[in-house]
């Protein structure tokens, strides 16, 4: 008896350790790799801004995920680029090889660092961050190397026509928590950016919309002075020239802010013109942000190499996606260069989900642009990052955390794409596009 005891107790036991060797071994091979089944875009507009979404699904069943690929201004150009040259170079191809993925798309169509392609291969490389972490269990920020803190520290818009209507939107703000305001002005009659100016004809020999920098600087000036003086040295303020002033003017312009320590001034000046950042910092201590128009490493590195901006503004998708941009921030980590990633209304939530885990993950994070999502975005987009008291925290299911009601997406669907920005919509239906604006002479400007 004793013998047959014995005898059914090492049956046992060995059946147990067989079994826990068999665990360790499955964990030890990982999961299976998940090859791409399908590539789909969801072309949506809950908030009247034209955002594409890129949706991967691989082979394992309920395993998939979002990417944003959002270029507002030419959202039709973007799907095709996806369905017809992305999606027949990716189909059965690793789902779990990101930046191999990455490098092929980029490589794929010779011509490369263009707008179009850059979103496309954002839309698919977020889509496959979205997929990793969903396999993994856990949010993208992790997968990063986890939390340098607990959330981003967001600014907001704050304008308005006149002065006092600026000084009351910034306050808005403030009472919501807000630390950091981004502060416009509107000037009469003209086209300025972030903000209408007042209705009144100005005297121009065309029939476009009108813009005259000098008259722009004057007001921001007195805008800037009147900020300080009712809203205190606590609130960090923030503009956004917007490429609207000659270089020279550009230049004047960032010294004469100086005395008015802002957080940020953002684009005193154009891609076409970077070699002026020289001139501007060695003339002056204005903290200079740059980049939303960026598409390629070559505008970006020489401004983060030689230190002459403070804060690199790149619009996620426009650089090609997250997997770039993670190496954007290491490298500006390295030359003592702040993120604040491009976060607009026209950046899809999956987009801004992307902006907060590089913010959570990158030591060197600034402050992350806000845009309020409105109902049927949230509806549409459920699981957006929530803000609290001027913070924007990451959602912390897999992945991004966002899933896209498809159902509801259709019932938004893209539009004739009036600009919003435009002051005569009648003329200015480009399918998304911006128009143009002219200074009275009727020279275009660039916007």
């Amino acid at each position: 008896m004793k013998l047959i005891g014995s005898g059914s107790v090492a049956a046992a036991l060995s059946k147990k350790e067989a079994n826990a060797q068999e665990t360790v071994a499955k964990a030890a091979r990982g999961m299976p790799s998940p090859k791409i089944q399908d590539i789909q875009v969801i072309a949506t507009a809950p908030a009247g801004l034209r955002l594409v979404v890129v949706k991967v699904i691989t082979d394992q069943p309920g395993l998939y995920g979002y990417g944003c690929g959002t270029f507002t201004q030419r959202a039709d150009l973007v799907v095709p680029a996806v369905e017809k040259y992305l999606k027949p170079l990716l189909i059965g191809r690793p789902a779990d090889r990101i930046d191999d993925t990455w490098q092929m798309c980029y490589n794929s169509s010779y011509w490369r660092n263009g707008p179009v392609l850059n979103n496309a291969i954002s839309g698919v490389d977020q889509a496959l961050w979205d997929i990793k972490g969903r396999q993994c269990g856990v949010p993208v920020y992790q997968l990063l190397g986890g939390k340098v803190r607990e959330a981003a520290d967001c600014y907001g818009h704050a304008s308005g026509s006149e002065i006092p209507e600026v000084i009351e939107s910034a306050r808005a703000y403030m009472a919501k928590g807000f630390r950091h305001v981004r502060v416009q002005i509107g000037v009469s009659g003209m086209a300025g950016y972030g903000s209408r100016g007042a209705a009144a004809k100005v005297e121009a020999l065309h029939n476009d919309p009108v813009y005259e920098p000098a008259v722009y600087i004057r007001k921001a000036l007195k805008m800037f002075e009147a900020c300080r003086t009712q809203l205190g040295e606590e609130i960090e303020l923030c503009h956004d020239v917007h490429e609207r002033v000659t270089t020279t003017q550009a230049l004047q312009f960032c010294k004469d802010v100086e005395k008015f320590k802002l957080f940020f001034f953002e684009d005193p000046l154009s891609p076409e013109d970077i070699q002026w950042f020289r001139l501007i910092r060695q003339q002056c201590t204005t903290p200079i942000a740059m980049g939303e128009l960026f598409n390629s490493p070559h505008e970006w590195n020489p401004l983060i190499a030689e230190r002459l901006i403070d804060y690199i503004r790149v619009h996620v998708s426009q650089a090609g996606g997250l997997t770039p941009c993670r190496k954007m921030a290491i490298l500006g980590e390295l030359f003592g260069v702040r993120t604040a990633w491009h976060g607009p209304g026209d950046v899809s939530p999956v987009g801004h989900a992307a902006n907060v885990a590089l913010d959570l993950v990158s030591y060197n994070f600034g402050v992350q642009e806000y845009s309020e999502f409105n109902a049927a975005s949230q509806e549409v987009f459920q699981g957006c990052p929530v803000m609290k008291n001027g913070f924007l925290f990451a959602n912390e299911a897999p992945g991004w955390g966002i899933e896209v009601n498809e159902t509801l997406a259709e019932k938004y669907p893209f539009t004739g794409g009036v600009n919003p920005r435009s002051q005569n919509s009648e003329r200015n239906k480009l399918n998304g596009g911006w128009g143009v604006i002219r200074r009275r002479d009727g020279a275009v400007i660039k916007q």
